[in-house]
């Protein structure tokens, strides 16, 4: 039985060219920071190695511990010294990128439906992002962090898909089994591989799938307007 459903953000509920979407964002970042003595190189290499510390995270930290950690790292102490100035741009000039992303009504009609038959919704994007830049991410489709009983941040995540052991920790905090939940996303790896290898359904959203040339598994793809209707088909059964 389904108890909870879980969807990818970018590139799944909220339109999204990843490639076209991160270039305006360091951009943006950039702008924002470079009053502070930043090279415009060197922050985009300093982002891509906290992301790749992320994404490599055993579990003992959290991602944003890990990501400052980098950081630091690269850049000495000075740029956790400057954290407010990065965490200022997320509440912020971040909104801007609205414009590199699209629009869709269907985000909202879906979550809708969901709270109207009384079945719980979790947001398992990818935990990269600070609460801020994944709540204003959230609203260019008209959804809010209390939409969802969950919603995965940097803050709150230790792990990155495609580990799967997001998916654990996802599944753990809310007490449930790989098969009283179905997820949506838009990765063949990082949502397709990573969550069917704990025996999690999946679906991709067409639109802006992503196919990682590393993936092994196949999974059904349906178009935005059809997710209600699978919701039901798995609520009957």
């Amino acid at each position: 039985m389904i108890k909870v459903v879980f969807f990818d953000l970018d590139g799944t509920l909220l339109p999204m060219d990843e490639n076209m979407f991160v270039k305006g964002y360091f951009k943006m970042l950039y702008e924002h920071v470079k009053h502070l003595g930043y090279k415009q190189d060197e922050l985009i290499n300093m982002i891509y190695a906290g992301m790749k510390a992320m994404y490599e995270n055993d579990g003992t930290k959290t991602n944003e511990e890990v990501f400052w950690d980098q950081a630091v790292k690269m850049m000495g102490s000075k740029v956790r010294d400057d954290k407010w100035a990065f965490d200022e741009f997320y509440k912020t000039e971040f909104y801007n990128t609205k414009k590199l992303c699209g629009y869709s009504d269907e985000p909202r009609k879906i979550i809708d439906y969901l709270h109207e038959k009384k079945i719980p919704v979790a947001l398992t994007t990818n935990p990269i992002f600070p609460y801020d830049g994944t709540k204003a991410r959230m609203s260019f489709v008209n959804l809010r962090p209390d939409d969802f009983i969950l919603v995965t941040t940097y803050e709150n995540s230790s792990y990155c898909k495609p580990n799967p052991k997001y998916f654990e920790a996802c599944l753990s905090k809310l007490g449930l089994k790989p098969d009283e939940v179905i997820l949506f996303g838009n990765n063949t790896k990082e949502d397709g591989d990573c969550a069917s290898s704990l025996g999690i359904k999946t679906y991709l959203v067409n639109g802006y799938i992503i196919e990682d040339e590393f993936s092994t598994g196949t999974y059904e793809r349906i178009n935005m307007e059809d997710i209600i209707g699978v919701i039901n088909k798995h609520i009957k059964n």
